[in-house]
C-alpha cells in the first residue's frame, strides 16, 4: 500500500468513527470536546434582557418557526390548564401528519374525542364547527389535509391571549437567554476537522465535528487570495446569504459563518453518501444510472428543494447530479448555491451567463432574460442523466468543446434509450422543452402541474414533505462515499495578491456567525437544550430568572428539576 493510499484509509477511519455516533453506532456525545461543552452556558437574565427590545418576538418567528422557542410556547402552554387542550391538539396534528397510513384512522379518532367533543377534558370550544363537522365526516379517510384547518385555527386562538400571556412569563426570559447564547462568536477553534470530502473552485469542503456538542458537519472553506484574485466575492456572499434565508429539508442548511486568517468558512448539513454523478457512476461501473423508481424519488426532492427557492425568487442555475448530496437515510439535498441570483420584488426575470455547459437553457445561452425555467430544463438534463447515465447532448465518454455541445441543446431533439419508459420520456420532454412557455415548471407559485405527471403517480408526496417517505437506496455507514485524498488534489499558493482594509470590510460582513434555526435544532437533537433547560423545584422560577438573585449569596446547595 503506497502512502497516499495509507492516508485515505488513516482518514476515512477517523472519519467513520466520527460519523457513528449519527447513525446509530456511537454515543451522540462521544465527540464532544468537555473544554467547548462547558462553555455553552446560559447567561444571568440580567445579562440579556434587552434583547426584548431589539428581537423579532413575532408569534410567527419566536413560537412557530424557532425550534427552541416553539419549545418554551409549547412548554408554557402544557403549564397552564387552560392552554394544554390546544397544545396537545397542535403536537397531535404535527403527529398525524407524520404517520403512516394505517395508523391514521386510529389516531383522528382519538383526536375527535379528546379535542371535538363538548364532554372531553381537553375540548377546544374555539374550533368552528365547520372544522369538526369536516373531521368527523371524513376522518375514515385518513386523507393529508384532514387536519388542515383544525390547525389554522389552534395557531389563530394561540396568537392571541396565549401569546400575550406568554411574553410576560419566565418561559420568554428563558428565550432570551438563549438567544443570546446563540449569538456568541463561533469560530474555526470550536472545529475539529476530519478529511477532505472535495474541492471546489476557492477551496476545499471537510468533514468537521463542533467540539461543543459533537455534531458532524460539512465546512466549505473559501481562500480568501484566491476569491479576491478570481474575483469570487460576489457569489461567495450569495450563496452564504441565501442558504441562511432558506430552511428546507431538501436543501443543505447553513449553521455557521466565520474567518481565519487565511479562508471564509461556511459550516453546512453533511452529507454522508456522496454525490450522486459518484453514485450514477462509481458505486456500480458495470451498471451506471439508477432504475426509474430510485431517479423518481431524487427528482420528487430536488423538485421540492427547487420550488422552496423560487417562492423566495431565488434561482438556482447550476443543478446537476454533482451538486445533489445524499444522506445518512438515503435522502438528497440540492446544494452549491454559488451561482443562484435573488430577483428583486418588482423582478421578473433576469439576464447573465451561467450554469454548466450541458445543463444550461437554450435562452439562457441565447442571451435572452430568463426566470426559473431554467431551473426546470437542467431538472430535465439532471434526471436523462440520472436513468441514462450520460447527458442527453452528448454520448458517453465523448470529448466535445462547449459549443457544439451549445448547438446541440439549441437545435437537436433528444433520443432516449429503450430503458426510458413513456412516463419518464415524457417528463423528460416536457422539462426539456426549448420553449420557455411550453416547458413544465413552477407556474402561479408552485409545483403543481410538475408534481402531477403521471411519472410521479406512485409517490406520496405529503410523506416525503414530512421525510417519512423510506428511500429507495441507503447508503452503507461504513463506506466513505468520495474520491481517495490523493484524487482530489491541491491548490497550488496564490501570489501576487493583497488584502486591504476593504477586503477586510467584506470578511467581516460574511463571517455573521450562527444561523438561529440550524443552531437550535443542534442544540435540540445532541441533547443540549435538555441539559441547560433547567427550572426550580415544582417548576418555579430558577435562580438564572430571578433579577435579585445576582445581589444574593450564592447558597450551600440548590435542587434543580428537569423540564
Amino acid at each position: 500500500m503506497d502512502m497516499g493510499s495509507l492516508t485515505t484509509v488513516v482518514a476515512n477511519s477517523a472519519y467513520i468513527s466520527a460519523r457513528g455516533s449519527f447513525d446509530g453506532t456511537a454515543n451522540p456525545s462521544a465527540n464532544r470536546d468537555k473544554k467547548y461543552h462547558a462553555r455553552l452556558k446560559l447567561p444571568h437574565i440580567t445579562v440579556c434582557e434587552g434583547l426584548r427590545e431589539t428581537l423579532d418576538l413575532g408569534f410567527q418567528t419566536a413560537c412557530v418557526e424557532q425550534p427552541i422557542g416553539k419549545r418554551l410556547f409549547q412548554e408554557f402552554l402544557e403549564a397552564n390548564n387552560e392552554y394544554k387542550g390546544p397544545c396537545r391538539l397542535w403536537k397531535d396534528v404535527e403527529e398525524y401528519n407524520q404517520a403512516e397510513d394505517q395508523d391514521r384512522i386510529k389516531k383522528a379518532s382519538k383526536m375527535l374525542s379528546r379535542y371535538m367533543e363538548p364532554s372531553a377534558k381537553h375540548f377546544c370550544p374555539f374550533l368552528p364547527e365547520n372544522d369538526i363537522t369536516k373531521v368527523k365526516e371524513k376522518y375514515a379517510e385518513a386523507g393529508d389535509d384532514l387536519f388542515i384547518e383544525t390547525l389554522t385555527s389552534v395557531l389563530d386562538f394561540l396568537k392571541e391571549v396565549p401569546y400575550t400571556f406568554y411574553l410576560d412569563s419566565m418561559h420568554l426570559k428563558r428565550f432570551l437567554q438563549w438567544k443570546w447564547l446563540e449569538m456568541q462568536p463561533t469560530g474555526e477553534d470550536w472545529f475539529m476537522d476530519f478529511r477532505v470530502l472535495g474541492k471546489g473552485g476557492f477551496g476545499e469542503v471537510h468533514a468537521t465535528s463542533m467540539k461543543a456538542t459533537g455534531k458532524l458537519y460539512a465546512c466549505k472553506k473559501l481562500n480568501k487570495k484566491r476569491l479576491k484574485k478570481r474575483k469570487g466575492y460576489e457569489g461567495a456572499m450569495v450563496e452564504k446569504r441565501i442558504l441562511a434565508r432558506v430552511h428546507s429539508r431538501f436543501i443543505v442548511s447553513l449553521a455557521y459563518a466565520f474567518q481565519t486568517k487565511t479562508e471564509l468558512c461556511l459550516v453546512m448539513t453533511i452529507m454522508n453518501g456522496g454525490d450522486l454523478r459518484y453514485h450514477i457512476y462509481n458505486v456500480d461501473e458495470n451498471n451506471p444510472g439508477f432504475d426509474e423508481q430510485r431517479a423518481c424519488f431524487y427528482t420528487a426532492q430536488i423538485i421540492q428543494g427547487m420550488e422552496h427557492l423560487h417562492q423566495k425568487r431565488i434561482i438556482y442555475r447550476d443543478l446537476k447530479p454533482e451538486n445533489v448530496l445524499l444522506d445518512n437515510e438515503g435522502n438528497v439535498r440540492i446544494s452549491d448555491l454559488g451561482l443562484a441570483v435573488e430577483l428583486e420584488d418588482n423582478q421578473t426575470n433576469i439576464k447573465g451567463y451561467a450554469g454548466t455547459p450541458g445543463f444550461m437553457a437554450p435562452e439562457l445561452l441565447k442571451g435572452e432574460e430568463y426566470d426559473w425555467s431554467v431551473d426546470y430544463f437542467t431538472l430535465g438534463v439532471t434526471l436523462y442523466e440520472f436513468i441514462a447515465a450520460k447527458g442527453p447532448f452528448r454520448t458517453r465518454g465523448e470529448k466535445v468543446e462547449n459549443k457544439v455541445v451549445k448547438k446541440r441543446i439549441l437545435n437537436d431533439p433528444v433520443a432516449y434509450p429503450e430503458k426510458f419508459s413513456e412516463k419518464a420520456k415524457s417528463i423528460c420532454e416536457a422539462l426539456l422543452c426549448k420553449t420557455v412557455d411550453q416547458r413544465l415548471g413552477f407556474k402561479n407559485g408552485s409545483c403543481d402541474e410538475l408534481r402531477a405527471h403521471p411519472f410521479f403517480s406512485d409517490l406520496n408526496w405529503m410523506k416525503l414533505n414530512e421525510g417519512i417517505l423510506v428511500p429507495p437506496f441507503v447508503p452503507d455507514s461504513k463506506t466513505v462515499y468520495a474520491k481517495d485524498l490523493d484524487a482530489v488534489g491541491a491548490f497550488s499558493t496564490v501570489k501576487g495578491v493583497t488584502l486591504d482594509d476593504p477586503d477586510k470590510e467584506f470578511f467581516d460582513e460574511f463571517a455573521s456567525g450562527n444561523i438561529p434555526i440550524p443552531w437550535q435544532e443542534e442544540m435540540i437533537e445532541t441533547g443540549i437544550y435538555g441539559e441547560l433547560n433547567l427550572w426550580g423545584v415544582g417548576g418555579a422560577l430558577p435562580n438564572d430568572l430571578r433579577r435579585e438573585s445576582i445581589l444574593e449569596q450564592p447558597p450551600k446547595s440548590s435542587t434543580c428539576c428537569l423540564s
